[in-house]
């Protein structure tokens, strides 16, 4: 079993959420903080040993996982793992949307939420990214236990595209966005992988 999580808030409530991604290393504030305490009692409460624990390099991953962690009785060392680390949105890097819908149009922006489509100018690597996530699936595992990731919205989409079964699923879902705190849930079933959840909060 493989559990998604997305970072938790990086922006207070007053201020205007922007795109940021590789290039721009933001703190969890202290509602992300919250959240990613919640997902780690959330987890702690099934009884959910992790195996594993893969985090994006980004600060706001590591502090995200750390809290994670925290609540668990006795959890792996995080692994920096590169291919979590969120995308570089180019020349929109660190811009509100409303920006960046002015240079590529809505079209393109809806096209990246719920097909994974590159807008222009962003720096994605989208084939590097599924062939990572599709060794990560195929990898046999040490254990039964859960294998936590920790990642960003742009990278963890690339999980559901990584599988003719996981990609099927995904076309039912409003959007292949996880929202900040939250989390999907793939599995190794009898006919191979399934999206369990996905865009999930505790």
């Amino acid at each position: 079993m493989f559990i998604i999580v997305r970072h938790g808030n990086t922006f207070e409530a007053d201020e205007q959420p922007r795109r940021i991604g590789a290039r721009t290393d933001l703190p969890l504030t202290a509602k992300g903080v919250e959240q990613a305490k919640a997902l780690g009692m959330f987890f702690a409460a099934r009884d959910w040993q992790f195996e594993r624990v893969l985090v994006s390099p980004l600060l706001r991953t590591r502090q995200t996982a750390d809290e994670i962690i925290a609540q668990m009785p006795c959890a792996p060392q995080k692994e920096a793992a590169d291919f979590l680390r969120e995308v570089d949105h180019g020349p929109d890097e660190n811009l509100p949307d409303n920006e960046i819908i002015a240079r590529v149009g809505q079209d393109a922006l809806d096209a990246w939420e719920r097909d994974a489509q590159v807008p222009p100018g962003w720096k994605v690597e989208p084939e590097a990214r599924i062939a990572a996530w599709q060794e990560l699936f195929a990898a046999e595992p040490a254990s039964d236990s859960p294998t936590l990731l920790v990642t960003s919205n742009g990278a963890a989409r690339f999980a559901v595209l990584a599988d003719p079964r996981l990609r099927e699923a995904a076309k039912a879902l409003p959007s292949l966005k996880l929202p900040t705190g939250g989390f999907g849930i793939v599995i190794r079933g009898g006919q191979g992988l399934v999206l369990e959840a996905w865009g999930k909060r505790p």
